[in-house]
């Protein structure tokens, strides 16, 4: 009888800490959505305020009436169709360039034993605890020697980079696909070449989808590289078209604000219909 009391009293105790921990976990959850969401919401609500109302009243505070005025001032005036062409096509060929080099490379580290093989790891590996901003100077005198300043392309070699984040997921990945399938299809006559576009290609879906959101992001909302290495007014793209409404007399945030939301909607559609492969690859990167 006393045995059973004991164990009532454990279970009671155990139940009432699993719903102690259960209540904070989702506590630390709606914190964790409302900090997420809750700058979305401003940004959301300012784009259909007049400068005035944004002025004059909270952040939180609803408009007086729903115009859309802002967001057409934001796509005209900012020339945001140009941007939205001009940044496209950097995002498709750099994502292109970036994650076939990407995949190549981690190809050859994982399958082929050479001397400088770890030599190569640490110094790429090294290359990252470098702050971007000291090369600066003689990245600018490579793109201007190249002939490459004030076009389209110069952003796109900047971007061509293989990403050691990147490196490392295709290789843990390829770690998963056995060598037998390329040793089976080099003795049917197929080169190297042939089985990286037919065998490890087609493998690497989860994780090449994982590094085009990952990477993707970083190339869609780049602001630095295109305004410094392009220029030219026909040159704009998404992020650097938001600050032509900026200038030395005031800035009119509630049209920033909707062109931030114009710039939101495309790359927030995208990862929500990609999210699970970017789970998979980062569980895969994991496993």
């Amino acid at each position: 009888m006393e045995t059973s009391r004991v164990g009532y009293k454990a279970n009671k105790k155990k139940k009432s800490s699993l719903s102690f921990g259960s209540v904070l976990k989702y506590i630390i959850l709606i914190l964790g959505a409302i900090v997420a969401l809750l700058p979305i919401l401003v940004v959301f609500i300012g784009s259909f305020k007049t400068n005035e109302e944004f002025l004059t009243t909270g952040v939180l505070s609803l408009p007086e009436t729903l115009d859309f005025t802002n967001y057409a001032t934001a796509f005209i005036d900012g020339q945001m169709l140009t941007g939205f062409k001009n940044t496209l096509f950097i995002f498709t060929v750099s994502m292109l360039g970036k994650l076939t080099l990407g995949a190549m490379f981690a190809y050859a580290m994982n399958r082929f034993d050479f001397k400088l093989k770890k030599i190569i790891l640490i110094l790429l590996t090294t290359a990252m605890l470098i702050p971007a901003i000291t090369s600066q100077v003689a990245t600018f005198q490579i793109i201007e020697g190249l002939g490459l300043f004030n076009t389209i392309w110069s952003v796109i070699v900047l971007n061509l980079g293989t990403d050691v984040i990147a490196l490392y997921i295709f290789m843990q990945y390829l770690d998963e696909i056995p060598i037998s399938l390329d040793e089976s299809a080099i003795l049917d006559g197929a080169s190297y070449f042939q089985v990286f576009g037919k065998i490890i290609l087609p493998n690497l879906k989860a994780p090449i989808v994982t590094m085009l959101i990952i990477s993707g992001v970083a190339v869609y909302n780049d602001f630095y590289n295109p305004f410094l290495y392009m220029p030219g007014r026909e040159l704009k793209v998404i992020s650097t078209a938001l600050f032509a409404f900026k200038g030395p007399y005031g800035t009119n945030w509630p049209v920033i604000l909707a062109g931030v939301m114009i710039v939101i909607i495309p790359i927030l559609l995208v990862f929500l219909s990609l999210q699970k492969y970017i789970y998979n690859g980062i569980a895969g990167a994991v496993k």
